[in-house]
């Protein structure tokens, strides 16, 4: 319930979120078990694995502005966990490969604006203190 959030099927979406990306379950089960809203927030935010990263990539940036409300929220919070992991948790990436992933979180930050401020303050403040570190360690 980060920054005001509260609404349930969104946060059993932020929950689920790379579920159908990541495992075999579809998007079917999903509305089964969890109801049709949340399988549509999770499939909103779901990238297509059969593409090349670089268009996943691309996408993400240009679907963003077109999410549903509740899925902006779900990108959101994802792109703040994953920003932080990659500052604090860092996968063996080359430096320039955290850069990147860092301006594509603000790419994609751009499009979600309007959403919820505290959440996109959040994740402004997260990208700056990630690249402050990226800059201070090399």
């Amino acid at each position: 319930m980060e920054h005001g959030v509260t609404d349930s099927d969104v946060l059993c979406a932020a929950l689920l979120h790379d579920t159908v990306e990541d495992t075999q379950t579809t998007a079917a089960e999903l509305s089964t078990l969890f109801g049709s809203r949340v399988a549509e927030l999770v499939l909103a935010v779901t990238d297509d694995k059969s593409l090349p990263k670089a268009e996943r990539k691309r996408l993400q940036v240009e679907h963003a502005p077109q999410l549903p409300a509740g899925a902006k929220l779900v990108k959101l919070a994802d792109k703040i966990c994953n920003v932080r992991d990659v500052i604090d948790n860092p996968p063996p990436w080359p430096t320039e490969r955290k850069r990147e992933y860092l301006q594509l979180a603000a790419r994609v930050a751009g499009g979600l604006r309007g959403t919820n401020a505290r959440l996109e303050q959040t994740l402004r403040d997260e990208i700056v203190r990630g690249l402050s570190t990226l800059t201070a360690s090399t």
